[in-house]
């Protein structure tokens, strides 16, 4: 989708969390677009977003969104043990403060606003929209982490031991898994740039961060029914990672109204990287289409109220004269 020309302007910048760490924001702006609407990007385990979600940053700008990217504490330019996740609610918490904090900007106000999550960003923009039902207005989720696959979680006897010994051996990064990247990437060239990426995290899970993933995913698949938001999710049919069957119980299970259910047969969990340069076109277009279908409701829906504004306006002069 690169082919479309737009000046986009690419910013970055620190912020400092209530814990005194400091996170790395960045931001695609299209230069010479009306923005349509706001785009806030969660990234996945042991990856970041200034490289990692740079195509889809640099598409969606394309297309008349501001996106918005923070990299999770211990993960990418951010503050912390590398992929060390001690509580998996501040980085929920995290994204909350910063998103919020760019929503409430002049230029930003009354801007459709939606979450795009992957993988485990998945996981924390649906618990986002279950602390704030009403704040969003949709959100995209690219192979959610609703549920770890069983196909690379360790042995249930295994994490009561870890989780036992956690207080202890935390950092460790000792958890028997399968390698993530040779799961989720299919084509080899994109397999390879992942590991040559200084910000990609490569080593064993952490102790405390397998068991925050897994109690994270629990939590969330036990409230599938409580979800309200809009939503777009899409996996890969051949996901070994997350599981699509949880996808699809997340479609079937979720109270949202405004709700579709994408499935790419032979994809793997990296629609948006990790695929031919084809395939994730092909997944750019269906996440655009449904944003730009939803945006062009929300203009139509402020055009009809300002219309009623005026007219109810006008009808108040005409019966004073």
């Amino acid at each position: 989708m690169s082919h479309i020309t737009t000046v986009i302007n690419f910013q970055e910048e620190f912020i400092q969390t209530s814990r005194g760490s400091k996170l790395y924001t960045c931001r695609w702006l299209p230069a010479d677009k009306e923005i349509k609407g706001l785009v806030f990007l969660c990234h996945g385990y042991g990856a970041e977003c200034s490289i990692f979600m740079k195509g889809s940053g640099d598409n969606l700008a394309r297309a008349g969104y501001s996106v918005y990217g923070i990299d999770h504490q211990g993960h990418g330019k951010s503050d912390g043990l590398r992929c060390y996740i001690t509580k998996f609610e501040d980085l929920v918490d995290d994204c909350i403060a910063f998103f919020n904090s760019v929503k409430e900007k002049i230029e930003n106000k009354n801007k459709p606003a939606f979450l795009l999550g992957e993988s485990m960003g998945g996981c924390i923009a649906l618990l986002i929209s279950l602390k704030e039902p009403n704040a969003w207005d949709g959100a995209i989720l690219v192979a959610p982490m609703c549920k770890i696959s069983e196909k690379v979680k360790p042995p249930v006897i295994v994490m009561k031991t870890l989780s036992a010994l956690s207080p202890l051996i935390g950092s460790w990064k000792i958890v028997p898994s399968r390698n993530v990247i040779d799961a989720a990437f299919k084509v080899l060239t994109k397999r390879a740039q992942v590991r040559a990426n200084p910000y990609t995290y490569q080593g064993k899970p952490r102790v405390k961060t397998a068991l925050e993933l897994l109690n994270a995913s629990q939590k969330l698949e036990k409230n599938l029914h409580e979800i309200t938001i809009p939503f777009l999710v899409l996996h890969g049919e051949a996901d070994t990672v997350t599981d699509p069957e949880v996808s699809q119980a997340l479609y079937d299970s979720a109270k949202s109204s405004d709700k579709t259910f994408t499935l790419y047969p032979e994809l793997w969990h990296s629609l948006l990287y990790g695929e031919t340069d084809e395939d994730i076109d092909r997944v750019l277009f269906d996440i655009i289409s449904w944003l730009d279908e939803r945006t062009s409701r929300e203009i139509l829906k402020a055009t009809m109220n300002m219309h009623e504004t005026i007219s109810k306006g006008l009808q108040d002069i005409s019966s004073t004269l």
